[in-house]
């Protein structure tokens, strides 16, 4: 019979140990990232980035009854963002008071979409998908307008709500409601 102090159960209980310490590591390595994801609400400071009011330029940059494009910094950045911080966007001047600001991305698939200034439309150059020059959709795949950004005018700069994302749920979305016919 082994007595405690022998050398086979020591190494026995040693590797058991090692066994366990190992299990323990990996479970904490593989956890460690999902308590980081549950626990991020918590942790953030404020969410001001996403709702802070972006300046886009002076309204002298967007002459009346003209679409241009223009670009904004993302409210919500990090230092390894570099250029793909800066978000384009359409800006439409109206009547020199009114303005609209659509997002470049088309609403079927998100590929940028081009003004064209001969035929007042945007064009989506991956399916054919066509809006008209107050963002409505025209023609093509696309169900419903561009986003268009909230904007206000404060001391002569243009400025747009860029908290939202563009995407079909969002309330700044084309805001004619679908009718259902029934048959």
């Amino acid at each position: 019979m082994t007595s405690p102090e022998s050398p086979d159960l020591s190494r026995r209980g040693f590797l058991a140990k090692l066994g366990l310490l190992f299990n323990v590591g990996v479970v904490a390595t593989l956890s460690a990232p999902i308590l980081a994801y549950v626990l991020s609400p918590a942790s953030r400071k404020s969410n001001a980035g996403y709702e802070s009011w972006v300046p886009l330029g002076s309204l002298d940059h967007f002459p009346s009854g003209q679409t241009r494009f223009a670009t904004y910094r993302n409210p919500v950045v990090h230092p390894w963002d570099g250029e793909t911080a800066d978000i384009p966007c359409w800006v439409r001047n109206v009547d020199g008071k009114k303005f609209q600001v659509f997002a470049i991305n088309c609403m079927h698939l998100g590929c940028p979409v081009r003004w064209f200034p001969q035929s007042n439309l945007f064009m989506c150059p991956c399916h054919g998908g066509a809006y008209y020059k107050d963002g409505s959709r025209a023609a093509g795949p696309p169900e419903r307008g561009l986003f268009e950004y909230p904007n206000k005018i404060e001391g002569g700069t243009l400025l747009i709500h860029a908290g939202e994302m563009p995407t079909p749920v969002s309330r700044a979305c084309n805001k004619s409601e679908l009718v259902v016919i029934d048959s």
